[in-house]
């Protein structure tokens, strides 16, 4: 090959073009001659752009997939004017296991039961002073759809408190919290919880994370375990200091006279202020009047909240704070940076836009676009289309990636569009134009919207717990497998005479050999030299002179079939009769 071409997962055809050196019609023709159609602007994967690639000799590699922990983290090299800077603390573990409940203890304030079903369905960001020293912590969910979420969690974390609950152990999530907090390369603090609750068992649970190689201390390993109860608030302060005790060995520093940088943990629109980012800030401080970008948008500072709502003149390093003045809503997930003025932050959203790795991956907004997009998508009866629209784009992300994985091979979700956001008029005619149905996750509709969605036809579900949305949808999958048809035998005759036949009716006789024959409906197996010839319907019984229900082993008798063409039965073929029920399959 003359030359090697390295590409992701996957490429826009005019792109690809681009790449090869070829023109865009010669690719889309012989694209076409390989029985693919597309037009300049679609993508195609990785494997058929390498397979067309061959015959413009140039051979293409696909990218290695970056961590997206490591990418998320600041390449920002600490100078020798470096400041100390509070420790971020990540809450995480399985759901219910009671991360929120135990922040409530910290902050001596109720957070789970603002919740729906009681669990943390976004990340939170908190700040609290424990012994004068500031402490910031990540409340991320518990529930396995939001993984995404979690991962955010670790990746922005210099410690992570893993909590498990003492009366029901180790659990999926609490393995794949760990393995985060390992692969971000920060210091673990095991938080054993409802040590007060029936059944706990703290040595149990130490033994589990021994297994996950996390080996307590006490048992000669370095790993911080505190046994508490969120709910009696009891050694609570323990787990604080034993927090800044291991934060303290890591030294945590921050540059202080530098653009302010760092990450957005959650992005939503909110009536009459607009788009709102909170943000967790690592480098440098922010104020109100400051310009900050995020990817392809950009804000002027209009108001600075805790994220409680409080007011906030300035937030410096490991400072959660909550931004307004964004002209659209920042994507979860990314890096944000101070700049000077709006013309450097208009140019430098305006590049990010512009640039496609940036953009990569970024959940699209529903639009004229979706609309032209989703006609082309007509619903087959294999796939649920949904339009969903969240709260927040943390939230969406999660979704979106949750209800992709709960379908097979025969029924999946097709997300055809998707927001952040109320849902609207032009996500109705969407939904109508690709027959998809609305989903929203802790949003509304307007009375307009739903009158709208009613005289098209359009159902509109909405949902504020997540595995109550993913049960539903599993639900409507599993409404749409065809049946799966299972069969009984339940008994054998073997033809001793046949007396008539006709295009459809055979009447024979012959001697039950095993179990029975009924005459409601029976399906009938014929069978010569252990080979099916034909099936048939049993219409008619009679035992002797008289007619029967049922006949069994050992039984001489008479019976009618119903065929579907003519048969041409003979004496020693066998029939086997079986029942065939039809059972709702399940994913």
């Amino acid at each position: 090959m003359a030359e090697k071409i390295i590409i992701g997962e996957s490429i826009a055809v005019s792109e690809l073009a681009e790449k090869l050196g070829v023109s865009s019609a010669d690719l889309v023709g012989a694209l076409f001659k390989s029985g693919v159609m597309v037009t300049l602007n679609d993508s195609i994967d990785f494997d058929t752009a390498a397979i067309i690639a061959e015959e413009f000799d140039a051979e293409l590699e696909q990218e290695k997939k970056k961590d997206p922990i490591a990418e998320l983290k600041s390449k920002r090299k600490l100078s020798n004017k470096a400041q100390e800077r509070p420790p971020v603390v990540a809450v995480m573990g399985h759901v219910d296991h009671g991360k929120t409940t135990l922040l409530d203890s910290i902050r001596d304030a109720k957070v789970a039961e603002g919740e729906s079903g009681g669990i943390t369905q976004h990340i939170s960001a908190y700040q609290v002073e424990h012994d004068g020293r500031a402490i910031t912590f990540l409340d991320t969910p518990g529930h396995s759809a939001f993984s995404a979420l979690r991962q955010h969690g670790a990746a922005l974390t210099d410690v992570a408190v893993i909590v498990v609950a003492a009366n029901d152990g180790v659990m999926p999530q609490t393995k794949e919290a760990i393995e985060f907090a390992q692969r971000a390369g920060v210091s673990i603090v095991v938080a054993i919880n409802k040590i007060d609750a029936d059944g706990a068992d703290p040595n149990r649970v130490k033994q589990q994370l021994s297994d996950a190689q996390l080996i307590p201390e006490e048992w000669g390993g370095d790993t911080v375990m505190v046994e508490v109860s969120a709910l009696q608030k009891k050694n609570i302060d323990k787990l604080l200091e034993m927090i800044l005790l291991v934060a303290d060995v890591d030294e945590l520093k921050a540059e202080l006279n530098v653009p302010a940088e760092g990450i957005v943990i959650e992005a939503h629109t909110s009536t009459g202020q607009g788009p709102i980012a909170t943000v967790l800030v690592e480098h440098g401080e922010i104020a109100v009047g400051d310009f900050v970008v995020v990817g392809g948008t950009y804000a002027k500072i209009r108001a600075m909240t805790r994220p409680n709502g409080k007011n906030l003149e300035k937030a410096g390093p490991s400072t959660p704070a909550t931004l307004t003045g964004f002209k659209d809503v920042p994507v979860f997930g990314q890096r944000f940076v101070q700049v000077d003025n709006e013309k450097s932050a208009r140019k430098q959203a305006a590049t990010a836009k512009n640039d496609s790795e940036s953009t990569k991956g970024v959940v699209k907004s529903v639009s004229g676009t979706d609309l032209l997009q989703a006609i082309d998508e007509k619903r087959s009866s294999q796939v649920l289309n949904i339009v969903l629209k969240a709260d927040v784009q943390g939230s969406l992300e999660s979704i979106i990636k949750s209800l992709e994985e709960v379908g097979n091979e025969e029924v999946k979700v097709k997300v055809v569009a998707s927001g952040v956001g109320d849902v609207s008029e032009s996500d109705v005619s969407v939904a109508e134009a690709s027959e998809a149905m609305i989903v929203g996750f802790h949003v509304s509709a307007s009375s307009p919207v739903k009158r709208q969605a009613q005289q098209l036809g359009v159902e509109i579900a909405m949902y504020k717990v997540i595995y109550t949305l993913l049960d539903e949808a599993r639900a409507k999958l599993e409404s749409m497998l065809s049946p799966e048809i299972q069969e009984e035998e339940i008994g054998k005759l073997k033809i001793k005479g046949v007396f008539r036949t006709t295009a459809s009716r055979v009447v024979c006789g012959g001697l039950v050999t095993d179990g029975k024959l009924t005459a409601e409906n029976s399906i009938v197996k014929i069978m010569r030299d252990k080979e099916q010839i034909a099936e048939a319907q049993i219409t008619g019984l009679q035992r002797g002179k008289e007619s029967a229900k049922e006949v069994f082993k050992d039984d001489m008798c008479g019976l009618e079939l119903a065929t579907e063409e003519k048969i041409n039965l003979k004496e020693d073929d066998v029939l086997v009769c079986v029942e065939r029920t039809s059972v709702q399959k399940k994913l």
